[in-house]
């Protein structure tokens, strides 16, 4: 086989995995890993090697479920555990997703301001516009094809760090060796970093998705999916390849922001304009190299938002849908799923009035992130207790090494949001 033709069946493999992990580095991602380098240098460059195995089996076994049952979590949730339980859960994704929507909406006008002197309010309601238009009126597979292509907008950090001299030696020992700082804003970070990494959403979008992949390619057989080892196979693959994107993309935020912006005096990011900054050394070649990192910087905010708010609001949509039995899914026309694309609409239109409460765009992204750390705890404990029960799963169940990195992702994430209120309470 021809490195063109391996090229061409790795795309064809590429779905539901390479989407959610792009997505995984939306706006508040961008936020959160650029405070990091600003605030702490490499210090906390170790956590993406570290959280890599996490997320990929947190993801996988999302993927899983969906694939296997033919049902989101939420409706595996209400089919095998009480009301209580499917109210908590659905209660908290639409809580963290609607913050985060608005959080990645006010970032994504706060950014293009850098550019185009246009008004917050008409920037941030022509977003708004535009995601529902583009979310309620392409079909999936358009959709799918869209999603991918945004994710290209994370490249201008990997140049960045190749562009610029760096202390390779120190990079190597901050991403191998740990370190760890027992204060709260250190430990309000690392929770960022989790939340925004691990975040709730990916887990209700992923499962979903590979339901749609599988209604898409005519999967079903009398309402339940017909599996093969080939399709986990590729849905592991692209599961991991969808992770490791995104963790690298994350690793490279975090470098170029301490390398630039905290070798150059700046250790709080107060605004958009101060974490563009931290690209202007991609184009120091250029005439205003200023307005260039700007530039590239809105366009990676803005493609990334239109790539996360979409997954965030369906998300959020499929768990409500799920729970109630409506009819659900991308691949319906909005006549035939009013329910589902009412929550859409609903929590997108929401999520655009939190950023009138007077909490500064960038700001709030890191906040978000924190607030995802918090509500991913509860909800990983449900996904670990179902991918891993074998009469809902059957022979793909998750095995030994799934449920120890299953486990440990949870008890690092409760630990680490522990430690931080603990930290509070000493400050």
């Amino acid at each position: 086989m021809s490195l063109t033709q391996k090229f061409k069946k790795i795309l064809k493999i590429i779905g539901p995995g390479v989407i959610t992990g792009a997505a995984d580095d939306d706006p508040s991602g961008i936020a959160t890993y650029t405070q990091a380098g600003a605030k702490f240098g490499y210090g906390q460059l170790w956590t993406m090697i570290f959280i890599l195995p996490l997320i990929t089996a947190v993801q996988e076994a999302c993927a899983r479920i969906g694939a296997v049952t033919g049902q989101g979590l939420a409706a595996a949730i209400k089919k095998y555990y009480s009301k209580r339980v499917l109210a908590l859960a659905v209660g908290l994704i639409l809580i963290a997703n609607t913050i985060n929507i608005g959080a990645d909406i006010g970032a994504m006008a706060e950014a293009t301001r850098l550019i185009i002197p246009l008004n917050f309010t008409i920037l941030a309601l022509f977003f708004t516009a535009l995601i529902l238009i583009l979310e309620i009126f392409l079909s999936y597979k358009v959709y799918a094809r869209v999603l991918k292509w945004c994710a290209l907008s994370l490249i201008a950090y990997p140049l960045t760090v190749f562009l610029i001299d760096q202390p390779w030696p120190e990079l190597a020992k901050a991403t191998f060796r740990p370190h760890v700082e027992f204060s709260f804003s250190f430990l309000f970070i690392i929770v960022g970093v989790l939340g925004t990494t691990i975040s709730p959403y990916m887990f209700f979008w992923q499962a979903a998705e590979e339901i749609e992949e599988e209604k898409s390619h005519h999967l079903f057989n009398h309402g339940r999916p017909k599996l093969s080892e080939k399709f986990i196979r590729n849905l592991r693959l692209d599961n991991f390849l969808g992770m490791l994107f995104s963790q690298i993309a994350a690793w490279c935020i975090i470098v170029v922001a301490g390398t630039v912006l905290r070798g150059g005096g700046i250790t709080e990011i107060q605004s958009a304009a101060d974490a563009a900054r931290a690209l202007e050394p991609l184009v120091n070649t250029f005439p205003n190299a200023g307005l260039w990192a700007k530039v590239i910087f809105a366009f990676g905010i803005v493609g990334l938002g239109l790539l996360s708010v979409p997954v965030l609001s369906a998300s959020a949509s499929y768990a409500v849908s799920e729970a109630f039995s409506w009819r659900e899914g991308l691949n319906l026309k909005f006549k035939k799923a009013h329910g589902f694309y009412g929550v859409i609409t609903v929590a997108t239109l929401i999520g655009l009035m939190i950023n009138y409460v007077g909490i500064d765009p960038i700001k709030a992204l890191i906040f978000t992130a924190v607030i995802n750390g918090l509500v991913a705890v509860p909800l990983l404990f449900l996904i670990n207790k179902i991918a891993s029960d074998k009469k809902i799963m059957g022979e793909y169940k998750s095995g030994r090494l799934s449920r120890i990195f299953l486990w440990l992702t949870f008890i690092i994430m409760f630990l680490s949001s522990l430690a931080m209120f603990m930290s509070l309470r000493k400050n």
